[in-house]
């Protein structure tokens, strides 16, 4: 109860009228105006004593009053289950702790307000003494450690003098001793004694005044380390002086080799061996020498660095280190990683120097080990790309120089990938790039044309020039390589070849027969005529140009195309320019790095290595790398991992600062407009980067001044839940280009409503968005699935080929309905059924559960776990 409590508080505690408590009050002799006025402590005493009087009690003393508030008991239980393990069965015990702790109140009475002020004033002052001694015990122990420096300066430059006059003596006794020595030399040699002769008697010598001593016992100090001090021998002194200079060494090695200077036989003068192990000058010119300053490095630190690497290049224990981060306040550990300024701090605090390392210390590393592999150059294969407007038989050609048949297993018949593929023909071996025709692969073609030696610019003869032919002649200037035109369709009815070069005039390429530089061939993709001529073309501009390439030592290239194979992982399609790329080679793909674990050609086939101009697949690297990405296979992985961080910290940065940069912008124009534009936002999930790419591209490039297209991530593979839980939040239509949503990101997708669109066609994606982003909705075509059969088992017909075994687990399966064969969650193949059957009886349709023999129409690659996924077009009219 504190001692600002009211009458009226008082009355509601003790759960009394307010009139009662006043009347008692009254009683006690202390009289209240009103039930707001305070009660103190006193008052409160003083009525207790009052009511124990009035109802028969004795009054208790002070002390037995305010015992109960001086003295208070805490009881603590606490219950918990342990454990216990006995042999193979476990047994639970309940443990209950309990506690009891009472704690007694100083007895003193309380102190006035006067009390109290005197009492903290008293405090201070004595605060303000002791920091005050200690400040002056401090300054006196900084002033008695400066006296220490001085003197040890001053003991130390004595020593110093001392020593340098001692090494001057030193060297002026030696070359007297040396003096003496030549003087010695250069006197005549006494007679040589006869040894015949007889000898004279020999007389006893006088007697010694006093008689010689024995020579006391030799008292090794490894035996008598016992001894005290000043019981040990002069030459003892030495003892625990581990570092000597090198005028020490000099002065003891000459004191102890006085004795014997200019004796023969190297005796002393008690006549034992003189002993080389003591005092001599042995130790020669490797002997350790104690530093007479503290050493002070210069620390190449980076932007991070950890505390070990750091307590490496400072020399010293990582404890020491990381004492030093705590006592400036840095929790740290010995493998956490410190930024450039604390690592700096920490530096110069521990007394050395701190320098930035540079930045691309990893890249010139890289530029030092690829600049050491440089080879004798031999020739290699040309690389041509194959280049045109859409649908005018780019791979139609390639098909017929390979004799395979690509452009049959291409959605909607157009080729949508980069593909490389080399030939070896009657004229040797060709590389071979086909790239896309769409207007949307703009960058595809661009990537083509840096990438090949020379380009083939394909057009048909009964369509003429069209506006992907003109870029693709614009990007053949832009990389300087040399154009072959192949003039193709010249069997069909309609063909003018020669309106073909007409048109082609005005794009400033001449052919030969005009008086140009250009050659122009004309074939046909479809019969072959005309195809040998094509490659003499090629294998004439090849020899012109003279191809050279180191063919040995570590492999360099670029990447054409890169996708996400669900159970090989990143793959990626890279062609070798320079050395040989072989299994198990450490190679940096742009930001990615990784270690080769197989190598395969277009064919499937596993080459040993990669030679110049040869396209293979890789497997084995940390992610998917960006199309168009260099590549170099380097020593070690250590270097490769430095090369792809250091890589991705700088794409990082750039790419925040570009963001930030385009944040302002859009500020600004939605300030200026005064109304905010409608924004689209989508997800791009394709089945290869080069597709991300250009359906980024193309729909970005739909933006106008009444919505924006906001790409908010895109990727390659399949559509998972994080892709899902992305556009959900964002509410994002998402779109996927040859690939599918799994089962979790389909949940995800159903319950929050998300659009969801598939498309294996660039058309329909570009129209679609275009539709929306222009304001014609018209009627929109959507493709629903309505029914997925799992293939669990191949057989083989004589009439139908490939027949699969399947179990419709989705939906139903219709037999006039187009199909789509999906492995991986990605589409391989789109067409129609052949043959739908029950038991041995044709059906129209087979519902969910239900097994049956599915043949498909012109396709028999189906594997057992593929999926057959029956959809149908539905036009459904938009609506706003």
């Amino acid at each position: 109860m504190s001692q600002q409590t009211t009458i009226r508080k008082l009355a509601e505690l003790v759960n009394t009228p307010v009139e009662k408590l006043l009347e008692q009050l009254a009683g006690a002799g202390m009289k209240f105006s009103g039930p707001d006025q305070v009660v103190t402590s006193t008052e409160k005493v003083k009525l207790l004593g009052f009511l124990r009087r009035s109802h028969g009690k004795p009054e208790q003393a002070p002390e037995e009053t305010d015992q109960s508030a001086k003295k208070i008991t805490l009881n603590r239980r606490k219950q918990q289950e342990v454990t216990v393990n006995s042999g193979r069965s476990k047994t639970t015990v309940n443990v209950e702790v309990r506690q009891k702790r009472t704690y007694v109140k100083d007895g003193a009475r309380p102190m006035t307000p006067d009390e109290e002020r005197a009492d903290i004033l008293r405090k201070l002052e004595e605060s303000r003494a002791r920091n005050l001694a200690e400040q002056q015990a401090l300054a006196e122990k900084d002033r008695l450690r400066d006296e220490a420096i001085v003197r040890a300066r001053e003991e130390e430059a004595a020593a110093k003098e001392r020593a340098e006059a001692e090494k001057k003596a030193a060297e002026e006794a030696a070359a007297a001793a040396k003096a003496a020595e030549a003087a010695a030399a250069s006197k005549p040699k006494r007679a040589p004694i006869d040894e015949t002769a007889p000898r004279p008697p020999r007389t006893p010598a006088a007697a010694p005044a006093a008689p010689r001593s024995a020579p006391p016992p030799r008292s090794d100090d490894r035996n008598n380390r016992s001894a005290p001090r000043n019981e040990r021998g002069p030459g003892d002194r030495f003892a625990g002086q581990m570092h000597l200079s090198a005028a020490d060494r000099a002065r003891r090695g000459n004191s102890n080799n006085s004795n014997t200077r200019g004796r023969p036989g190297g005796r002393n003068q008690s006549g034992g061996r003189r002993d080389m192990s003591r005092g001599g000058n042995n130790a020669g010119p490797h002997a350790f020498e104690r530093p007479t300053a503290p050493v002070v490095r210069e620390v190449a630190i980076g932007e991070t660095i950890t505390v070990a690497d750091l307590a490496q290049k400072l020399a010293l224990k990582g404890g020491e280190v990381v004492k030093a981060l705590f006592k400036m306040g840095v929790m740290a550990t010995i493998t956490q990683s410190i930024d450039h300024d604390t690592a700096a701090l920490v530096t110069e605090e521990l007394g050395h120097k701190a320098i930035r390392a540079n930045d691309n210390d990893a890249e010139d590393a890289l530029l030092a080990s690829t600049g050491e592999n440089q080879g004798e150059a031999v020739q290699r294969p040309p690389v041509v790309t194959i280049m045109g407007h859409v649908d005018h038989g780019k791979t139609s050609l390639l098909d017929y120089i390979r004799r395979t048949k690509v452009a049959h297993g291409e959605a909607g018949g157009i080729t949508q990938h980069i593909g490389a593929y080399h030939v070896d023909t009657p004229k040797g071996v060709i590389s071979f790039l086909d790239t896309p025709g769409h207007a949307a692969f703009t960058s595809m073609r661009a990537r083509g044309a840096k990438l090949t030696d020379i380009v083939v610019l394909v057009v048909a003869a009964d369509d003429g020039v069209m506006p992907q032919t003109k870029e693709a002649i614009q990007h053949a200037r832009s990389a300087g390589v040399p154009l072959i035109v192949a003039i193709n369709k010249i069997d069909k009815s309609g063909a003018d070849p020669m309106r073909v070069k007409n048109e082609l005039l005005s794009e400033q390429v001449v052919a030969e027969e005009f008086g140009g530089d250009i050659q122009m061939v004309e074939i046909s993709a479809k019969t072959g005529l005309g195809i040998d001529d094509l490659l003499d073309a090629v294998s004439v501009q090849a020899e012109l140009l003279e191809l050279k390439a180191v063919d040995e030592g570590r492999a360099s290239g670029v990447v054409i195309e890169s996708s996400l194979d669900k159970g090989r992982g990143p793959v990626a399609t890279v062609l070798v320019q320079q050395g040989r790329l072989k299994k198990g080679d450490y190679l940096v793909c742009g930001i990615q790095y990784g270690r080769v674990r197989a190598l395969f050609d277009e064919t499937g086939k596993q080459p040993e290595f990669a030679g110049p101009s040869i396209p293979v697949q890789v497997l084995g690297l940390s992610g998917v790398p960006e199309a168009g990405d260099d590549f170099v296979v380097v020593e070690d992985e250590r270097l490769a991992k430095d090369v792809a961080q250091q890589r991705e910290t700088k794409r990082r940065e750039s790419r925040l600062v570009a963001t930030a940069g385009s944040r302002m912008e859009d500020i600004m124009a939605t300030l200026g407009k005064g109304e905010g534009q409608q924004v689209l936002n989508l997800v791009i999930k394709a089945d290869v980067q080069g597709s991300v790419q250009a359906l980024s591209q193309a729909l970005v490039a739909l933006s106008n001044e009444d919505i924006r297209i906001n790409v908010i991530h895109s990727g390659v593979g399949g559509i998972t839940e994080s892709d899902a839980n992305s556009a959900a939040a964002s509410k994002a239509t998402v779109i996927g280009f040859n690939v599918r949503a799994d089962a979790s990101a389909r949940r995800i997708i159903e319950s929050n409503g998300v659009d969801l669109r598939y498309f294996s066609i660039i058309y329909d994606v570009i129209d679609q968005v275009k539709q929306v982003a222009s304001g014609l909705l018209g009627v929109e075509i959507r493709e629903e699935i309505i029914g997925i059969a799992e293939v669990r088992d191949v057989f083989r017909s004589s009439k139908l080929g490939a027949v699969a075994g399947s179990m419709v687990i989705e939906g139903v399966v219709k037999r006039n309905k187009p199909i789509r064969v999906l492995r991986d969650s990605v589409v391989i193949f789109e067409g129609e059924l052949e043959s739908l059957r029950r038991f041995k009886e044709n059906v129209e349709e087979v519902r969910n559960g239900t097994e049956c023999g599915i043949a498909v129409k012109a396709y028999n690659d189906v594997k057992p776990g593929d999926q057959i996924e029956c959809f149908e077009r539905i036009e459904v009219p938009r609506t706003l």
